[in-house]
């Protein structure tokens, strides 16, 4: 499985929800959506700055992890950012690869 970070922005009604929900109730609503697609929760923390909430996950697909991202923002009630993330070891095999690429002009 992949890891995932989801990067959450409540509107002003999302807002007045979360007020309502309670930040135990968005994280248990969450994980239950993360579990349904076949994933697992990884750590969910409400922030301060450009994001209301931070999310990490490990889903099944990138399918199954986009799927988490529209159905969230489609309420209308939230924006997401999906962002896919790499180990160490992801990364390291990455930059052994040998690519040949001439950039524009060169």
């Amino acid at each position: 499985m992949a890891k995932y970070l989801v990067e959450v922005t409540y509107t002003p009604e999302g807002l007045r929800g979360l007020l309502k929900d309670k930040a135990s109730g968005r994280k248990k609503a969450v994980t239950k959506l993360v579990k349904s697609l076949g994933g697992k929760m990884d750590s969910f923390y409400f922030c301060f700055g450009g994001r209301d909430a931070l999310i990490i996950a490990d889903m099944p697909d990138a399918t199954s992890a986009v799927a988490l991202s529209v159905t969230v923002s489609a309420t209308g009630l939230v924006r997401t950012k999906l962002t896919e993330l790499l180990t160490i070891e992801e990364t390291d095999r990455a930059l052994a690869k040998k690519v040949k690429y001439r950039g524009p002009g060169g």
